[in-house]
């Protein structure tokens, strides 16, 4: 018998998503990630990508704007399972063409150094930022 490869992945433009489906790929994803509530963060997107393959989430990125020209990328998130396939790639185009498509004429990522040649290949140039925990 030939192994076949698995089902393509499918991004969809904010679909309904759950907290338990967003907590375990967040969980999986992210060491120190605690159960909550993502519906008051949905409430306020722009926009989200997904990506299921089958019917699992396997992929996310968030997209918030100032009302403006001046969006976010936030919490890309992809599952340690399916890592350095290029699907977070995928999912931060999308949300680009979506951000786009919505108005914003500038898109914003902070992001960690170890992080740096991920989102320059997404595209993104490095600018100066602050950060201010509060």
């Amino acid at each position: 018998m030939v192994p076949s490869d698995p089902p393509p992945e499918l991004l969809a433009v904010c679909p309904a998503l759950t907290d338990a489906e967003l907590n375990e790929l967040f969980g999986a994803s992210w060491p120190g990630h605690r159960p909550t509530s993502f519906a008051p963060v949905l409430s306020r997107s722009l926009a989200w990508i997904a990506a299921r393959r089958a019917d699992r989430l396997v992929g996310f990125v968030n997209v918030v704007g100032d009302g403006s020209v001046h969006a976010f990328i936030l919490d890309t998130t992809v599952h340690p399972d399916e890592r350095r396939n290029g699907l977070g790639t995928r999912l931060v185009r999308a949300a680009a063409a979506e951000a786009r498509a919505r108005g914003a004429r500038w898109l914003h990522v902070d992001y960690e150094p170890h992080l740096d040649s991920f989102y320059k290949g997404c595209g993104f140039s490095p600018t100066a930022a602050g950060l201010l925990r509060l």
